[in-house]
C-alpha cells in the first residue's frame, strides 16, 4: 500500500476500489458484446418453424443493463469518498508537526523513544507492561501503575539487559488482575508526532514518523507526554 501526502497532490493508491470499479465495467462491456455475437449468431440461424423466444432475450439484455448502472453508481461513490477524504486530509494539515493520540497498541520507536497510553477501568493488585517487537517477539517487561485512571508510559526503546533496540513499530501489552483476583482489561492507545497526512486506499491517513495511522482513529491532538509510571 501506498500513501498520498498532501503536499504537492493528493491520490489514491493504484489498488482503489474506483480502480476496481472500472475493471468491472470493462469486464461487463465485453460480456455485453459477446452476448450480442451470440444473439445474432442465433438469430441467424434459428428454425423458422420454432423461433427463439424474444422474451428470454429481453429480460436478459435488461438484467445487464441493471448491472451496468449499478457498477456506474458504485463507481460514483467511491469518486466521492475519495474526495471526501482528501477533503479530510487537507482540512488536518495544520496537524502536521503535532502529536497526536490515536487508537492503536503499536506505536514507531524513534530516536530512543516510544509513546504509549493505557487506562485502567478500576484498581488492579498487579499491572504487567510487555513491549514485543514486529516479529512478535518480547523485547522489554514492567510493572505498571495499579490505580484506576490513564497512565502514560513512554519507553526509551531498550531492553530490560540495557540494549538499544532499532527504529521501528512496537506493540505494547498489558496484563492486569484486579483486587479480586478478576482480569482487568485496559485500553491501550499510542501517542506520536505527525510528519505528513495524505490519502491511502482511499481512507485519510497520518504518517506517524514512518506508520500509517488512520484519520478515524485520531483521539486527541497534543496529548500529554508525562511519565507516570
Amino acid at each position: 500500500m501506498t500513501t498520498s501526502p498532501i503536499g504537492s497532490a493528493v491520490a489514491p493508491s493504484t489498488s482503489t476500489p474506483t480502480n476496481q470499479a472500472a475493471n468491472s465495467a470493462t469486464g461487463l462491456s465485453q460480456n455485453f458484446n459477446t452476448f450480442l455475437t451470440l444473439l445474432t449468431t442465433q438469430l441467424q440461424n434459428q428454425d423458422p418453424l420454432s423461433p427463439l423466444d424474444t422474451n428470454q432475450f429481453t429480460q436478459q439484455l435488461v438484467s445487464l443493463s441493471q448491472v451496468e448502472q449499478q457498477i456506474n453508481t458504485n463507481s460514483n461513490l467511491q469518486q466521492l469518498i475519495t474526495l471526501q477524504s482528501a477533503g479530510a486530509s487537507i482540512s488536518a494539515l495544520p496537524l502536521v508537526g503535532q502529536n497526536i493520540e490515536y487508537n492503536s497498541p503499536t506505536a514507531p520507536l524513534s530516536n530512543g523513544q516510544a509513546n504509549f497510553v493505557y487506562g485502567l477501568p478500576s484498581a488492579t493488585s498487579a499491572t504487567a507492561l510487555t513491549v514485543l517487537n514486529s516479529s512478535g517477539n518480547v523485547v522489554y517487561t514492567q510493572p505498571g501503575e495499579t490505580d484506576a485512571g490513564t497512565h502514560v508510559f513512554n519507553w526509551d526503546g531498550k531492553t530490560n539487559a540495557g540494549v538499544q533496540l532499532p527504529d521501528g513499530n512496537y506493540t505494547l501489552k498489558i496484563q492486569a488482575v484486579g483486587a479480586g483476583g478478576s482480569p482487568v482489561t485496559p485500553s491501550i492507545a499510542s501517542i506520536g508526532a505527525v510528519q505528513a497526512v495524505g490519502v491511502e486506499d482511499g481512507a485519510a491517513t497520518f504518517t506517524v514518523n514512518g506508520m500509517a495511522v488512520p484519520m478515524s482513529e485520531l483521539v486527541t491532538v497534543n496529548p500529554i507526554l508525562t511519565q507516570t509510571n
